[in-house]
């Protein structure tokens, strides 16, 4: 077995330990919340004179399920329901699986999060290897103040700041929703423009909020490679400034490879404080709603979903680096 499927295999593995970890807490915390709506529900029933069965019977229709057995078996069933992918019914949305209201809720949270997150880390590649080299000039000045300005600045505000921006003060973007309600959902060009100009404050924040993270990452990457060996010899030996210039840039890059990958991962999370303030039906602004109305099977299976997102991502900057850098590799083969 290889270097590279021997530690997948192990990362598997350990990622399928913690889904299971972190599922038990969740439904553990979930069931102990106070506001249960079914019980709350079923509690009026027997109140207004209903029988115990009539009750049950009443709210199951209400609800399209009713939970029955002790904690223990209801933890069961859920676990055995989890390997099916079967996360029960939706109590928002009567008679919705959990796992389909999850698929609509996530479709609008990854494009935006993709496209805002691989946006601001292009351009803060590009401006923190500039930042390093002209760092003793006025454009390396400007850079790391900006990159220091936005960094230090919560998702949150940036977010309350660029919606009474362009929707208030300059009104030429919308403030909330997927679309206008006037085009025909399909692949036409009202619509298609429609939803890249209702994503476009969603994505805007995701790139502002992360650009003084990478232009930061990637100067101090680029003055620690500086200071390396073969940048020294390449310099001695004439080469031109552009080849120095590629050498610098492929080596500080790596570790921010991994800081990528990580941030796919947490940004679903992360998603709340963004999709609220624009009203956009993410996942985030899912999560908010399945716990003010105490869903239990939606919170449970946004949790999972954020848990197992945050875990490949894991995996997939570990592995990253394991085939873009032949320094681990190697590192490993002499290990063994």
């Amino acid at each position: 077995m290889t270097v590279i499927a021997r530690r997948l295999a192990g990362h598997l593995a350990r990622g399928l330990v913690m889904v299971l970890v972190v599922t038990t807490i969740s439904f553990v915390i979930i069931r102990n919340i106070p506001g249960d709506p079914i019980a709350a529900r079923y509690e009026k029933l027997i109140e207004q004179g209903m029988s115990p069965d009539q009750a049950e019977r009443a709210t199951a229709v209400l609800y399209g399920f009713m939970p029955k057995g002790t904690l223990w078996q209801q933890y069961v069933d859920y676990m055995t329901g989890l390997f099916t992918l079967d996360l029960g019914e939706s109590l928002m949305t009567p008679g919705a699986q959990v796992t389909d209201v999850l698929f609509e809720a996530t479709k609008w949270t990854v494009l935006p999060v993709l496209v805002g997150t691989l946006l601001s880390f292009l351009i803060g590649v590009m401006m923190g290897v500039y930042a390093a080299i002209k760092r003793s000039g006025k454009l390396g000045d400007v850079l790391a103040v900006s990159g220091s300005l936005l960094h230090g600045i919560p998702q949150y505000v940036l977010a309350l700041l660029l919606g009474a921006l362009f929707t208030t003060l300059i009104p030429i973007l919308p403030s909330g929703g997927t679309a206008d309600i006037m085009f025909e959902p399909g692949f036409n060009l009202d619509y298609i423009g429609s939803l890249i100009e209702h994503a476009t404050l969603p994505v805007l924040t995701y790139a502002l909020a992360s650009y003084g993270g990478w232009i930061l990452a990637m100067k101090s990457s680029v003055v620690t490679v500086l200071g390396d060996d073969f940048i020294l010899a390449a310099e001695l030996r004439g080469m031109k400034r552009g080849i120095i210039f590629r050498y610098i840039a492929r080596n500080a890059i790596l570790p921010l490879f991994t800081i990528l990958a990580l941030s796919l991962g947490l940004l679903f999370g992360g998603a709340i404080f963004i999709e609220r303030i624009f009203n956009y039906p993410g996942l985030g602004l899912m999560l908010i709603d399945s716990i003010t109305n105490r869903d239990f099977a939606l919170m449970g299976g946004a949790f999972l979903l954020i848990t197992v997102a945050i875990i490949i991502a894991n995996i997939v900057a570990d592995m990253l680096y394991t085939v873009i850098d032949p320094r681990v590799r190697s590192g490993e083969e002499v290990a063994r």
